[in-house]
């Protein structure tokens, strides 16, 4: 078995009194996700995060705190591979999506609300929810 590490965030900010979230659209456009991708040696999670935010989606946010990990396991080369990401809120403090990299098709900014509808994989939809709960209890 191998494990994999990765950090991901959910960087949000406001418009017109709503919050947004920063998503990324991979595989032609089809999949719907936040910015994600593995953690550098020496480098923790919440830098590899921060990282990935910058290279993905284009902006920088400010770290809030952890919101959690998510786990799944998939085949490589006929190998089971056990990945974790782990993932954190973010508020954002400048940048633009449109600043991209390659690794992704396109940035956007999604209602908050409507992400754990619209996000693709099941574990970033409860990171999304985790980050509304998140903004309910006041952090």
């Amino acid at each position: 078995m191998i494990r994999e590490f990765s950090a991901g965030g959910l960087a949000l900010r406001r418009f017109r009194g709503r919050e947004f979230v920063a998503a990324v659209r991979v595989k032609d456009g089809r999949v719907l996700a936040l910015p994600k991708g593995h953690i550098d040696p020496g480098e923790s999670a919440a830098d590899a995060a921060t990282r990935e935010l910058r290279e993905e989606a284009g902006i920088d946010g400010r770290l809030v705190e952890k919101l959690g990990d998510v786990k799944y396991w998939y085949s490589r080369d006929g190998d089971r591979v056990m990945k974790v990401v782990s993932f954190f809120l973010f508020r954002y403090r400048s940048g633009s999506v449109r600043d991209h990299d390659f690794e992704v098709d396109s940035a956007e900014w999604v209602p908050l609300e409507d992400a754990p509808r619209l996000l693709s994989y099941r574990g970033e939809r409860e990171m999304a929810e985790a980050a509304l709960s998140a903004l309910s209890a006041g952090r």
